[in-house]
């Protein structure tokens, strides 16, 4: 599967910059004599750096991006989607405007709930089958954990926090050649937190959730969109379906 990277929403144009004209008097046109200019062989081009992938988000977080959008269910603050089978996490500002589309790694064993206790335990102790990233809507927030580290905290009592790739992580999980794959078949490699780019975590997601926090819907493996967003079903139960009498 080929990670796609888009925008949901619109894109905003670059500004383009123009360098002001110079008005030369006479005595500025007149050519100087200048030292003669040592002659250095052309450096060799370096070869353009290869496109960043692309990332498309799957069609449940097409589904559940609308619904967030049209019920205004985020209350006025920022929102991320963490969409686990696309592997990547769609960052939102309060308005519904979209910010960033970045590349995640999430828990090691494909799940949609976490095992009663897990966040008791310590990281020894947890199991293969228990290295989940549970489904669901969470209003996040930032706080502390071991080490005294600020992190945003998604399901604080399952331990579930987005943060950077850990320091410490194995060298032998490859997390970093992981997230930079070109697909996301390779993603799942964490206890069941989200890992995100380092850059991204500091420009983007950390400035939007800083001072009240926000919501991040994490996108189910195996269950129903419906059960895991309720409110879903309400919508499309008000939607007015095409051709009715």
């Amino acid at each position: 599967m080929i990670r796609h990277r888009t925008m949901l929403g619109g894109m905003m144009a670059g500004a383009a910059w123009l360098a002001p004209a110079i008005v030369m008097g006479a005595a500025d046109a007149a050519p100087r004599r200048t030292p003669a200019a040592r002659v250095r062989p052309a450096a060799k081009a370096s070869p353009a750096p290869a496109p960043a992938p692309t990332i498309l988000p799957s069609e449940g977080a097409v589904r559940v991006a609308e619904w967030i959008a049209a019920a205004k269910d985020s209350h006025g603050l920022p929102y991320a989607i963490v969409d686990k089978p696309a592997a990547a996490i769609f960052l939102f500002d309060a308005k519904g405007r979209q910010l960033a589309a970045e590349p995640v790694l999430i828990g090691i064993a494909p799940g949609d709930d976490a095992t009663p206790g897990v966040g008791a335990k310590t990281l020894a102790q947890i199991g293969p089958a228990e290295k989940t990233t549970p489904a669901g809507r969470y209003l996040a927030r930032f706080g502390l954990a071991l080490g005294r580290e600020r992190i945003l905290w998604v399901d604080y009592a399952n331990s579930v926090a987005i943060h950077p790739i850990p320091a410490d992580a194995a060298r032998s999980e490859r997390r970093r050649e992981r997230m930079l794959s070109p697909t996301p078949d390779d993603n799942r490699i964490t206890f069941g937190c989200i890992n995100v780019p380092r850059a991204f975590y500091t420009a983007k997601l950390s400035p939007a959730f800083r001072r009240k926090g926000g919501y991040v819907y994490v996108m189910p493996d195996t269950r129903p969109l419906e059960a895991v967003f309720p409110r879903l079903r309400v919508q499309a139960l008000a939607t007015p379906q095409p051709g009715g009498d």
